[in-house]
């Protein structure tokens, strides 16, 4: 969370409100309605009105500002653990170092610089390791050493100081001028922006627009999108849907003027002291210092979780308790001594809303047509400019500019209990700053309901991963290793345990589970011609499967799945875990675009799948079924239907591993049943588990790709290999010719970029590769 200017400054801002133009006018019809006036809706209608679209509203209840974002402290870095989105963080801080000369709106954006300090080894280590990817990106990170840190910080104790981690054009900005900025921005290029306009009623119609109703009228929409902060819940329940957010008190406090900051020639840069879980910055001429509670000290709203957000609720703020946050205060002291002598002037308290993962929800909604959200958001400040235009270019063009399935608010879904969402929310608080280590996994909620029929049998014998709310075996353990969860940026306690498991699928036979792959069953006399134009590939003949990829209109990857073509029109399509919802909605959108008679059912929930892989799998699976297994009679990517045992299976011929394979696709309370029948048939080909880390290692060795790591929103499939699965003479086949763009070594020395039409890449490719070889 970030925090405000000094309160004065935001009793002044409060008392210029009466000054600003307000709207009078007001529009029947709309394109778009956004619904909340906080900085993230009226970025998106700046975006949207700037890009060109007519009748853009924002509906706002109160005032704008009210809410989370006049009480932030507009902190603002281009610094994020992950990859794309510091593209959001990057669109924000340059939209915010123009928007003043564009809208002759001041916006007080300061560009300090900030600095993360490590104090302990493995805080160096997370440094290195997040330089490893710092050249995806333009902006500039360093590492620097203790002296450079003392010269740009010198109120600093530097009897712990082992490095820092620089980002350059970091800073804050005053989250009230930045919003009033976009605001008098979007109003420019057109949008309407309508307060005091509380949204009483959403009401859908057949044709996909919708009713908005306020006390003011009713204005008729194409689309919504909910930015409503932390009465997003409430305008969620207008529509049945129970939106995962949590609200949570954060604090911050603000000193009175610090002589050795006054007598400062330059503006410390903002400072986030990770073991000691704060940030600092300058205030004028004092500080100011926001700390992250523990996840047991810190404090859920739990009233407006249970209540709703008090109705009169807009720019209050909570009694602060300045003992919740004293162990925080005293690292700060230790760290900037001139703290110890400083006297507080506020200690500010307001409310922040939390998804269970701390990454807000941004995009269209699966299951609720024309419903867009951009919610959740923790860092609203940093994220409003970035997604502003994210959310924009989308919603014009029709997909996401870049990946960022990591905020797709469809990663959530009716196993999200209110319980599991305060439990993550406050996890996800307390860990704001620890150390982020790759294949991180975290605790709190789980398990929820989604667990498949072996949980209980493995559970004692693996180490659990966490997937779109499933339980999945990530590695198995013996009974002399190490069971515990040790992540390291070196070589972790799983590393001999997931080359037992490689060796076991690569040598004899093993098993594994994979029931939380999404699974969808489409049937109707029109399901052959939706999956014809939905994927680039061909559909498969009866009795077959093949891999197939949905493209979006500019030809890259949105997702990759099986289909695989059971009996004459009903398909089962399957992707993998953490894009159930991200393609469903993608699939039934195509459906009503097109006007195709289909029924779409996601049966996720109801199938359970194993996946049985090695060279022995087939003697193993062929002792327990009457159907032939050979080669010639069982191909690969072939499908049937048969019992193994008593239990009926639909039995596919593939599996991920790259070895001989079937996985199995049955009742979800036959997994148990299933499982002990394949282990008691394989013990004389010494079967045994094996888990999702053994089985990357195998599907990268096999060079089989996975939507998310080699492909994604950000590569067109022949970028990422998959040219065999695209076939460019299908009329449906969805590529932008014109779009494409290919690199290829022109020499050992370096690289050109070609633009070549779809068509040609291929015969080029060939014919170059051979010439420079």
């Amino acid at each position: 969370m970030q925090i405000s200017q000094s309160l004065g400054e935001v009793v002044e801002k409060r008392e210029e409100k009466s000054l600003l133009p307000t709207e009078t006018k007001w529009k029947d019809r709309a394109e778009t309605v956004i619904i909340g006036g906080g900085c993230v809706g009226v970025s998106l209608a700046y975006h949207l009105a700037k890009a060109g679209m007519k009748d853009v509203v924002l509906l706002e209840k109160s005032e704008l500002t009210a809410g989370s974002t006049w009480h932030a402290a507009g902190l603002t870095t281009y610094f994020h653990p992950g990859i794309n989105l510091k593209k959001i963080h990057y669109d924000s801080i340059k939209l915010y170092e123009k928007l003043e000369e564009e809208t002759g709106q001041v916006v007080g954006f300061h560009q300090p610089g900030s600095i993360r300090i490590a104090t302990t080894p493995v805080r160096v280590d997370e440094f290195k390791y997040q330089m490893t990817r710092t050249g995806w990106h333009a902006t500039e990170q360093y590492i620097i050493e203790p002296e450079k840190i003392q010269e740009m910080f010198p109120l600093l104790n530097m009897n712990k100081v082992l490095a820092g981690l620089y980002n350059p054009g970091d800073g804050h900005i005053d989250p009230y001028s930045l919003t009033m900025a976009l605001a008098a921005g979007a109003r420019k290029y057109g949008a309407l922006l309508k307060y005091p306009a509380p949204v009483t009623s959403l009401k859908p119609k057949s044709d996909g627009t919708w009713d908005v109703e306020t006390p003011q009228g009713s204005v008729r929409a194409n689309r919504i999108v909910n930015a409503a902060g932390f009465w997003a819940r409430e305008v969620g329940k207008m529509i049945g849907l129970e939106h995962p957010l949590i609200p949570v008190q954060h604090q911050y406090v603000v000193t009175s003027t610090i002589p050795e900051v006054k007598a400062l020639k330059r503006e410390l840069p903002v400072l986030r002291d990770l073991e000691g879980s704060y940030y600092l910055r300058q205030e004028r001429d004092g500080l100011l210092f926001g700390p992250y509670e523990t996840q047991e000290k810190m404090k859920v709203q739990d009233s407006w979780v249970t209540n709703g957000v008090p109705p009169g609720f807009g720019k209050e703020l909570f009694e602060s308790d300045l003992d919740r946050i004293m162990e925080h205060v005293e690292a700060a002291m230790d760290m900037v001594p001139v703290l110890k002598k400083a006297d507080i002037i506020n200690i500010v308290n307001g409310p922040i809303t939390y998804s269970p993962d701390i990454l807000p929800m941004v995009g269209p909604h699966q299951g609720i047509r024309n419903y867009w959200v951009a919610i959740g958001f923790g860092y609203g400040i940093i994220h409003a400019g970035g997604v502003g235009k994210y959310l924009s270019n989308w919603i014009l063009h029709g997909e996401p500019p870049f990946d960022l399935i990591e905020l797709d608010p469809n990663r959530y879904g009716k196993w999200t209990t209110p319980q599991y969402t305060k439990a993550k929310a406050r996890e996800s608080y307390g860990f704001n700053n620890i150390v982020g280590y790759p294949k991180e996994e975290r605790f709190a909620g789980r398990p929820t309901q989604r667990v498949s029929g072996l949980y209980t049998t493995l559970e004692s014998k693996c180490s659990m991963g966490f997937h779109a709310g499933w339980e999945q075996p990530h590695w198995f353990y013996k009974p002399d290793q190490d069971p515990q969860y040790r992540p390291s940026f070196r070589r972790t306690n799983w590393f001999e345990p997931v080359g037992f498991e490689y060796k076991q699928v690569m040598q004899r036979v093993g098993v594994i589970d994979l029931t939380p792959f999404g699974k969808f069953n489409i049937k109707g006399q029109d399901s052959i011609r939706l999956l014809d134009h939905l994927f680039a590939n061909v559909i498969p003949k009866v009795g077959f499967t093949n891999i197939s990829h949905m493209l979006t209109p500019t030809g890259r990857v949105y997702a990759e799945l099986t289909v695989s073509h059971q009996s004459p029109g009903e398909f089962l399509l399957i992707t993998g875990s953490g894009s159930e919802l991200h393609d469903l909605r993608w699939i039934e959108g195509e459906a009503v675009k097109g006007g195709y008679d289909v029924e779409i059912r996601n049966v996720t929930d109801e199938l359970g799948v194993l996946g049985v892989a090695g060279p022995l799998a087939r003697k193993v699976l062929q002792k327990l079924t009457s159907e032939d297994l050979s080669d010639d009679v069982f191909k690969f990517l072939q499908t049937k239907s048969l019992k193994v045992s008593s239990i009926p299976v639909t039995a596919i011929r593939i599996s991920y591993t790259g070895e001989l394979g079937w996985e199995l696709y049955h009742r979800r309370e036959d997994s148990a049943a299933l499982y002990d029948i394949l282990m008691n048939a394989g013990q004389e080909e010494g079967i045994d588990n094996f888990g999702t880390y053994a089985m990357n290692v195998l599907r990268l060795e096999k060079a089989f790709r996975a939507w998310g790591s080699e492909m994604n929103c950000d590569t067109n499939p022949l970028e990422a290999g998959l040219d065999y699965f695209v076939k460019l003479n299908k009329t449906g086949t969805r590529v932008n010719c014109q779009k494409t763009v290919l690199w290829k070594p022109v020499s050992r020395s370096g690289p050109f970029l070609v633009r070549l039409p779809v068509s040609d890449i291929l015969t080029y490719v060939f014919v170059f590769s051979r010439r420079i070889k």
